[in-house]
């Protein structure tokens, strides 16, 4: 049994990508690069752009012929473009798509593939094992023995809702994954000779804001900087109001997280900014770049 995956948009739909191959190989299939030899294939999408979304029409539109002259072949459409509330105009407009998955979600996938196909594995224990966030992630196919960097989403969804954004609409509110989730993960890929982790969220140094109990993000760097065979920690995106001096202690101060540090300013002009609802100005934005200059040199 063979599988592909597609993938468009962001780092977090490559992490996205990564844990439903992880979640495929878990049942038994191999990866192929070869679409139409595949027994399941997973379109993940993207609808940030315009030529993104095109790009996933695009591409179901192609496999229909594949589908019609292997209609075993089960095809899943995840990600943005098909967000987190049921779509009832996609499921007419590609009523040969097997199954919905919402972005970072393969267990829709992993149930029709068991109950379909007749996988044999522990039902208790399906939901949890097999979804995305479980720490004993494997490495796809193709990336064993062949990459060094791994992505660990640390923060799903967005609370932020700048007013031309989709993604709080397409990804859901904010949700922080447990520390220990993350560590169990950050543990895993160093074993599978991962050297350098990047922590994704869409506002990526809110993390734990909607969970006290969390530790902070710099805190949580510091944990994951003490596991054997992290080299290189790295972090994305961040947003100019959350980017404390703790933060940016921790960047100039711990020799393993990268003097690496990405916030986008998304406009010059404070009118702009304002009607975006970004909650800072082009001045506000000048002055952080300046002190992060100062405290982390060369940066």
């Amino acid at each position: 049994m063979k599988y592909h995956v597609w993938t468009e948009g962001c780092q977090m739909n490559v992490a996205d990508s990564e844990r439903v191959s992880s979640a495929l190989e878990h049942l038994g299939y191999n990866f192929t690069p070869v679409i139409e030899e595949a027994d399941v294939v997973v379109l993940n999408t993207c609808v940030v752009r315009q030529s993104a979304e095109e790009k996933a029409y695009g591409r179901l539109t192609t496999l229909w012929p594949t589908k019609r002259a292997r209609p075993e072949m089960v095809i899943n459409l995840m990600g943005c473009l098909v967000g987190i509330k049921d779509n009832p105009k996609l499921h007419k407009r590609f009523p040969y798509v097997d199954v919905f998955s919402a972005p970072s979600d393969p267990g829709p996938l992993v149930e029709y593939l068991i109950k379909n196909h007749g996988h044999a594995v522990d039902a208790a224990e399906t939901v949890r094992r097999y979804a995305v966030m479980d720490g004993d992630l494997v490495l796809p196919q193709p990336a064993v023995g062949q990459q060094v960097i791994g992505w660990i989403p640390v923060v799903y969804g967005c609370s932020h809702a700048c007013t031309y954004c989709i993604i709080p609409y397409r990804r859901g509110i904010e949700r922080s994954r447990p520390p220990e989730e993350i560590l169990k993960e950050a543990h895993a890929l160093a074993a599978q000779g991962i050297k350098e982790v990047t922590l994704l969220g869409q506002i990526v140094d809110r993390y734990s804001l909607d969970n006290p109990a969390y530790p902070s993000l710099a805190k949580l760097m510091n944990q994951i900087s003490e596991i054997e065979g992290i080299e290189r920690i790295r972090f994305l995106t961040s947003h100019p109001n959350w980017m404390n001096d703790e933060l940016l202690d921790c960047v100039a101060e711990n020799p393993k997280v990268m003097p690496h540090i990405e916030i986008p300013n998304q406009a010059g002009d404070d009118t702009v900014l304002e009607n975006m609802k970004r909650g800072y100005t082009a001045d506000q934005y000048r002055r952080l770049v300046q002190k992060i200059r100062a405290r982390i040199p060369g940066v």
